[in-house]
């Protein structure tokens, strides 16, 4: 490919809506040109470099005997509210286009494909014979971004690999995660990023396990915590960690302290001389299910630990998603939900506030649903509301002739500096990341939903065991020029870069030059290497720049040298220069290039 015949149109200035590196530069570089918020172009460049990602995906999907297919992106509400999540994936901020066609049918542009690929499955995979059967496919999906940002981060419209796994056992359902755990880490290898597999939150996907794949960058929006000695990492959504030991609260008879406008543990703390690991403050919250129903809830936690909205939320799909459906919001209870907000002394509430404060709520069942986080759980004494206005009770216990205690549940959001589970002697260190891959176990929640059966060895019936596995192929993208850029610009691997070499002619007016340039090219088109010829009648410093930006890899630079038939080359990411003869440069360059293709 030439210069002059790539519609190559870079900027001098970053675009105004670019928040973080990689969106900068691929935008700068001309890879993509932004159409609405959320909703990008695919220029010459990037499309080369997603179809490079492409094929690697490919053929790693193909080596672990999984089948390409294409499903439609219009899709049908119906197998969504058959599975249950038509409701939560539209209703309030869900995250799915939705629209109603001629005939007043309810379709859905996919964020997903489970409950299609499900409904397939029931009609094509009848018997144990057929199993296990594994499917993929990559293609555009959508979702409805509240506020999209970063690019190809998140957008509105993105490409995304997603693959779906169908067994007869759970055991081998696990056996295929790990096949397909495997893929991913040489997946990312090959496209020569830096990745890490952490435990995850299966959102709402759902199923019983669930590892994400992140890219490590400053700009990613995860926070991963990693123990020291890497047998353990995860998303802080799904972290669990021991809490730091609390100071004992040596107190013999509870008593009522006046707390005048002390509302909050800092407070509380800074007026009495309290730890806030000596405390335990109260969150009102509601939670709203797709049947219509409110729930208000009443959580505990120790005054110096944080909610885990994520694990809450979890935790109520389990107790009560067969009974009152999708959770679609968790928010704070608010005075509009009241019949008598007056009731509820805000900022002095405790453990044990009574029921009766929601009675005559027109929007809320009448009892709270109560839970104590573990590390709330464990204190013997504490301090608390007083469930009066401007006092707070010290001394208070859990149990008999004391508070009664909740449903205990890991609640607390892990923080980096938390000892490890497996290893108390052990802490957490964080890091960023962005996530790139995410595999789940789905167990049978599809399946059972939707219906889809086969006949075992005994002849019997049972719903079919399932896996799915994403890879967001453009996200990956950019996420590799997050990982990979400098001052000057984008340094892809060579793997997925749109050109692994790009030769510059210093000066198109010298014939010397353009011959040998020509030459050059030539020999490397037919050694099979992607080579761009810079023709344009541009300086060479324009050139260079431009060569930089882009990020391909090798620089092969024809100047005054090549009277003599010498020239320089240039690697990107090491900045390294060789000068000499084009014959023994060209050889040093096939060789490192054979290396990079692998990863190395």
């Amino acid at each position: 490919m030439r210069v002059s015949r790539l519609l190559l149109v870079t900027l001098r200035d970053d675009p105004a809506e670019a928040e973080i590196p990689s969106h900068r530069l691929l935008v700068r570089a001309g890879y993509i040109r932004r159409l609405a918020a959320g909703i990008y172009a695919y220029l010459p460049l990037m499309w080369r470099v997603l179809s490079k990602i492409s094929a690697i995906v490919r053929e790693e999907m193909n080596a672990t005997g999984a089948l390409e297919t294409l499903l439609p992106q219009l899709q049908p509400a119906e197998l969504w509210q058959r599975s249950g999540r038509w409701a939560g994936y539209t209703d309030g901020e869900g995250i799915m286009f939705n629209l109603v066609d001629r005939q007043d049918r309810a379709l859905g542009l996919g964020p997903t494909h489970e409950e299609v690929i499900t409904t397939l499955a029931a009609d094509l995979l009848r018997s144990y014979r057929q199993l296990p059967a594994s499917l993929y496919q990559i293609q555009t999906k959508f979702r409805d971004e509240i506020r999209p940002r970063f690019g190809l981060m998140r957008g509105r419209e993105f490409i995304m690999k997603d693959a779906y796994s169908f067994h007869a056992s759970s055991g081998d359902l696990a056996n295929t995660y790990g096949v397909m755990e495997a893929a991913y880490k040489r997946i990312f290898a090959r496209c020569g990023v830096q990745s890490i597999a952490v435990d995850a939150d299966s959102g709402a996907i759902g199923g019983s396990a669930s590892k994400e794949f992140m890219v490590t960058a400053d700009a990613g929006e995860d926070l991963i915590l990693i123990s020291a000695d890497n047998s353990y990492a995860a998303n802080q959504e799904r972290a669990e960690s021991l809490a730091p030991e609390a100071e004992p609260l040596l107190i013999a008879e509870a008593s009522y302290l006046a707390t005048p406008g002390q509302t909050s543990i800092e407070a509380l703390c800074s007026a009495h001389g309290f730890q806030p690991s000596q405390t335990v403050k109260v969150l009102l919250l509601v939670a709203r299910f797709s049947n219509g129903t409110g729930h208000a809830l009443l959580v505990s936690l120790r005054g110096d630990q944080q909610l885990n909205e994520v694990k809450l939320s979890n935790a109520l799909t389990r107790a009560h998603g067969s009974q009152w459906g999708s959770l679609l919001k968790l928010q704070a209870l608010e005075a509009s939900c009241l019949a008598d907000p007056s009731l509820i002394p805000m900022g002095y509430v405790g453990p044990d506030l009574d029921d009766s404060v929601l009675a005559g709520s027109p929007s809320l069942a009448p009892k709270f649903l109560r839970y104590a986080d573990s590390s709330a759980a464990q204190l013997n004494c504490f301090v608390c509301g007083a469930n009066t206005p401007n006092q707070h009770l010290v001394g208070a216990r859990w149990g008999t002739n004391g508070i009664p205690l909740p449903e205990v549940l890991d609640l607390r959001s892990a923080q980096a500096g938390d000892r490890c589970c497996h290893d108390p002697a052990q802490v957490l260190q964080a890091t960023r990341g962005i996530e790139v891959g995410h595999i789940f176990q789905l167990g049978r929640k599809y399946s059972e939903a939707l219906d889809a059966r086969f006949t075992n060895e005994q002849g019997e019936e049972e719903a079919l065991w399932m896996g799915c596995y994403g890879i967001g192929v453009s996200r990956l993208a950019q996420a590799a020029v997050e990982q990979n850029h400098d001052s000057a610009g984008i340094i892809w691997p060579v793997p997925i870069a749109p050109f692994e070499v790009v030769l510059v002619i210093a000066s198109a007016q010298d014939p010397q030059q353009v011959d040998l340039a020509e030459g050059l090219y030539g020999q490397l088109l037919a050694a099979g290497v992607d080579a761009l010829l810079d023709d344009r009648s541009e300086r060479a410093g324009v050139k260079f720049k431009d060569a930089e930006l882009i990020g391909i890899p090798w620089r092969l630079v024809v100047g005054r040298g090549a009277a003599n038939g010498v020239v320089e080359l240039v690697e990107r990411c090491s900045g390294d220069k060789q000068e000499g003869p084009a014959s023994e440069l060209i050889d040093f360059l096939l060789k490192r290039l054979s290396l990079q293709r692998l990863g190395d």
